[in-house]
């Protein structure tokens, strides 16, 4: 059984092992950042990190099938170099140096590297990998997440329901009750006619939780729907 899993075999069960390995870790960082609404969500990184996989797997099998006396990681080297311009695509620099999407540039970057790992028969690896991504990604927000003044802080994309009630909406952020950080306004995530995106930045109440804050603003009059951002 150690054999089958860690040697350089090729065969039909091998492959088959190593696929579903990479599509099972891929998929536990692609939900994660999925969860959070990021550009690159489950799909994208199971492609990415299969794809990876399957230069890992071209690879040795020029050397061990066709006998090509090739460097087996040259193909698996461009990745690395590569995944640049997909991670690329979803870094945003929104308004006053507010940049967005680097969290989810370096899931698919490690998400490849996962996949080369795992084509690669280096199971052990990738699974820590993947633990510690998701670990990264989801646990520490809140560690990180420790913002002015020591207070914990959200961020959060709110949907109202008509650009008119831009001014109303933001008084009640502004006020006492949410005491608004910062704001921007974007295009609605939903693409529905008339409908205006808020992202905002503020403080969570001292014994509040993100969960009930989201809640809370989504219940603000003109507001369609609340969701935390990353």
């Amino acid at each position: 059984m150690h054999d089958f899993f860690f040697s350089g075999e090729l065969s039909i069960a091998a492959v088959l092992f190593r696929f579903f390995i990479a599509f099972l870790l891929s998929g536990i960082i692609g939900f994660e950042r999925s969860r959070h609404g990021r550009p690159a969500g489950l799909r994208t990184h199971i492609i990415v990190c299969l794809g990876s996989t399957m230069t890992a797997l071209i690879g040795q099998y020029t050397c061990l099938v066709l006998g090509f006396s090739s460097d087996p990681m040259r193909v698996s080297a461009q990745v690395i170099s590569g995944i640049g311009f997909i991670g690329a695509g979803t870094i945003l620099i929104r308004g006053r140096g507010h940049v967005t999407g680097l969290t989810t540039a370096a899931g698919l970057w490690t998400t490849a590297c996962i996949g080369i790992a795992t084509g690669l028969g280096f199971y052990v690896g990738a699974v820590i990998c993947a633990v510690l991504f998701f670990f990264a990604a989801g646990a520490l927000t809140r560690i990180e997440t420790i913002g002015k003044n020591g207070k914990n802080i959200i961020r959060v994309y709110l949907e109202c329901e008509d650009a008119s009630v831009t001014n109303a909406v933001l008084d009640v952020l502004t006020g006492e009750e949410y005491g608004l950080y910062g704001v921007e306004i974007t295009p609605p995530r939903t693409g529905i006619a008339n409908h205006l995106g808020i992202e905002a930045i503020m403080p969570i109440p001292k014994y509040g939780d993100h969960k009930s804050m989201v809640n809370s603003l989504a219940c603000v009059d003109h507001i369609l729907f609340a969701v935390e951002t990353v």
